[in-house]
């Protein structure tokens, strides 16, 4: 196996891990009682959205990051959702196809 084909594979692999941490982040925000219904219907449908296997991992990545983004500066968002959110965004843009 060549290296180039080897690092391509590590990198998917690491995408994929980025993934399911931003995933399990984002599900902390939406299961969350004090979050706000509305706030936690837009994670939701992110989370829904970084599972989407129809679409390459960077667009994923993307389209999550811009909503989650727009979401961030609701302001009836708690503090400690809006840190998540963050946090999930931060891990996200990570991930390079």
């Amino acid at each position: 196996m060549s290296a180039r084909k080897k690092k391509k594979e590590q990198q998917v692999k690491e995408n994929e891990e980025s993934l399911q941490r931003a995933i399990g982040t984002l599900m902390s925000v939406a299961d969350s009682p004090t979050t706000p219904r509305n706030i936690r219907k837009i994670v939701k449908d992110s989370v829904i959205m970084l599972q989407d296997v129809s679409l390459s991992v960077g667009v994923r990545a993307a389209n999550a990051i811009s909503t989650l983004d727009e979401v961030s500066q609701d302001p009836n968002m708690p503090s400690f959702a809006r840190v998540t959110i963050w946090s999930a965004v931060s891990t996200l843009e990570s991930v390079r196809e």
